[in-house]
């Protein structure tokens, strides 16, 4: 048996809904891309979507209209893709690395508090995995100290907080739909922002600045506008978008099924000797992007695992090992973190079968 880390999910009715596109000749972003957007509302109870050509993207716009610049600091955790820290360098801000919590590789709101400091303008939390972040601890410091909240959700699509979809909690939440994850559009994004006054500015932004449903085309058959805040080309197309409107048709029943799997490990791999599997609080229902624990030995796990067939892998390690952000900060649970983390599939191909072959290989031993 083969088990690979990670698969692409594409709904079979995607290639119709291409081939709609192509036919119509209508390539950039139009009414399939509002269609995509209602439905990440309708499906997922998501605030105000404005979908974007990365997940990146939305991190960066997110931040541009909250107003980050030069030599502010924005506080987010070092457990992450290089992504979230790069976006804050494109407002030639600061990027402040806090801890995480090691039972779940997620930013701890206590070193977040310590890292604040009067140049402290903003906060992003990172759903590790598809775990949520303790929002209300995270929100309880940034209300104390004025800062605006900006979820990395670019793992959490259709995770929960409290009852409340990520995505519905903060100022602004940012997603991936990049090609491995939960929903693809081959490579997109979307952001949400909680204040709905805010939606025009970012459909003007995510656009050279240029809101395309207020613009008409004039005599001259040029749009008219007149570009106040400078914007980006960052809009998805409907290309994109077509992709993201199939693959979210059955994505609650894929999701419930990500759930039972890692339920199922859950249960089974609770107790094995060498293996603890990352903590879960009561009112938080993770997407399961990931399904992480902290393991002895990592690499005679990693390769005893590999020699029956099963992909794992840490995903990602601390990104301030680049220095690009000058420097490593001292951070202890990080520290852990890195030398013990490890991840086993979860994903569209993993069914009970395959997760028991897994289960059985861990047990072992390695």
């Amino acid at each position: 048996m083969r088990i690979p880390f990670f698969n692409t999910y594409i709904h079979p009715s995607a290639s119709r809904e291409i081939e709609k596109v192509l036919a119509s000749g209508f390539l950039s972003e139009g009414e399939v891309v509002s269609e995509f957007e209602r439905l990440l509302e309708t499906t997922l109870e998501l605030k105000n979507c404005v979908a974007l050509n990365s997940g990146t993207s939305a991190l960066h716009l997110a931040l541009s209209m909250a107003g980050i610049k030069e030599g502010d600091e924005v506080i987010l955790p070092a457990q992450t893709f290089i992504a979230t820290g790069l976006s804050v360098l494109y407002q030639k801000a600061i990027p402040v690395f806090a801890d995480i919590d090691l039972g779940s590789g997620n930013l701890s709101a206590s070193s977040v508090r310590k890292k604040v400091s009067p140049k402290t303008k903003a906060i992003i939390p990172v759903h590790w995995a598809g775990y949520p972040c303790d929002m209300d601890a995270i929100t309880q410091v940034a209300r104390e100290f004025n800062l605006v909240v900006i979820e990395d959700a670019a793992q959490a699509l259709g995770a929960t907080y409290n009852s409340m979809p990520v995505g519905s909690i903060s100022d602004f939440t940012c997603f991936s739909f990049q090609s491995i994850k939960h929903v693809t559009t081959g490579d997109g994004g979307a952001l949400c922002v909680k204040d709905p006054a805010l939606v025009s500015e970012a459909r003007s932004r995510r656009w050279f600045g240029i809101n395309r449903s207020e613009s008409p085309v004039n005599a001259l058959g040029e749009r008219s506008y007149n570009v106040q805040v400078p914007g980006y080309k960052y809009h998805m197309n409907n290309y994109a978008a077509a992709l993201g409107v199939a693959n979210l048709r059955n994505y609650k029943e894929r999701l419930a099924r990500r759930i039972l799997i890692a339920r199922f490990y859950q249960t089974n791999l609770t107790g094995v000797s060498g293996l603890r599997l990352f903590e879960k609080a009561p009112g938080r229902e993770s997407a399961h992007w990931l399904f992480g624990a902290h393991v002895e030995k990592r690499d005679h796990f990693i390769r005893a695992l590999r020699d029956r067939g099963i992909a794992s892998s840490v995903v990602h390690q601390r990104i301030d090992r680049n220095s690009v952000f000058g420097g490593k900060a001292d951070l202890p649970n990080q520290l852990e973190f890195d030398r013990t983390q490890i991840h086993i599939p979860i994903h569209d191909g993993i069914d009970l079968e395959k997760a028991g072959y897994i289960v059985d290989t861990i047990k072992s031993g390695w």
